[in-house]
């Protein structure tokens, strides 16, 4: 049991993000992205309203 191994550790600390300037390209990839999470949203939203598609899995028999 040494002294250093006791007690609770300290997390270390992240370096902060410096903002970097973005370039056309990376604007264009963002309102990419934003134009496909919305349509997403769309389909989530319209297919919501409906039951499960593949009702198959296990089937089980009348018998018994």
């Amino acid at each position: 049991m040494s002294g250093r191994e006791g007690g609770k550790k300290k997390p270390l600390k992240a370096p902060k993000k410096q903002n970097k300037e973005l370039d056309d390209e990376d604007v264009a990839f963002k309102q990419k992205q934003k134009e496909e999470q919305k349509a997403m949203e769309a389909l989530k939203a319209k297919a919501s309203g409906k039951g499960p598609l593949a009702s198959g899995g296990i089937k089980k028999s009348g018998k018994k």
